[in-house]
Parts: C-alpha cells; structure tokens; sequence
C-alpha cells in the first residue's frame, strides 16, 4: 500500500512540473527582447524542441532547471536521497537526451547555447553571455 501511495503522490508532483514558460525562460527571454532580438519559442522543427530559437543566427538557447538537467558542481541539482535508483535512471535519461539533440543541432549547423537556472540569478552576467553568444561568430 505505501508502494501505491508513493508512486501517486510521485505522480501529483511530477504533474505540477512544467517545461515552458519557466521563470528563468522568462529571465533570457526578457534580456533577448531588450537586447533588440527576435526569436521563436519551443521550435518544433528542431531535435528536442529548443527553449529560443534565432533563425536569422541559425542559434539556438537552451534554458535548463539545474536539478531536472544534471548542472554539474551546482548546488541544485543534488538527487533526492530517497527512491534513488528512479532519480538517477530518470535525471540520466534526461542528461543523455539533451547531449544527443545537442550534437544533432550541432550537427545541422546550429549554434547552441546551455542557459542554467542559477546562472539567471545574476541578470548583468548573462546578458554578457548572450551577447557574446549572439554577436560572435
């Protein structure tokens, strides 16, 4: 029964977790708009359906939650120390995923770009990095 219990309250929680529009989505989007640049939301017609998508740049951004994405060294993405073997199939599933469309985009002449949660917190720093991100090569 606590089985039952654990895999129904696991599936409420997961049902709250959204992928678009998130917060730090927001931030990056912001900075982009003020920056003067336009760009297409969750592009279907790319591998993994990127975050940003700068047609004209052939660029692509990437915003990932460090928790839900494996942000190596952070201290947000520490798996939850019960269930263990679920979080780390779950999280190393998505790790692999996000390598294979980052190499498939690559692979298409995209650029890409990796925006973690914890590196919005610091608004001037990343409105340094996409500029150089957008205005290189």
């Amino acid at each position: 029964m606590a089985d039952v219990f654990s895999r129904e309250h696991r599936g409420w929680i997961m049902s709250r977790i959204h992928g678009t529009n998130t917060k730090p989505e927001l931030i990056v989007r912001k900075l982009l708009t003020s920056m003067g640049f336009r760009y297409r939301l969750h592009y279907s017609k790319l591998p993994g359906k990127p975050d940003i998508v700068l047609p004209k740049y052939k660029k692509a951004i990437l915003v990932h939650g460090c928790f839900w994405h494996g942000h190596q060294g952070c201290d947000r993405s520490k798996p939850p120390s019960s269930n263990v073997e679920f979080w780390q199939a779950k999280l190393g599933r998505t790790v692999e995923r996000d390598r294979n469309n980052m190499e498939i985009l690559i692979g298409l002449g995209w650029q890409v770009l990796c925006v973690w949660s914890c590196e919005t917190k610091k608004v001037e720093l990343l409105e340094q990095r996409l500029r150089g991100f957008l205005n290189g090569p």
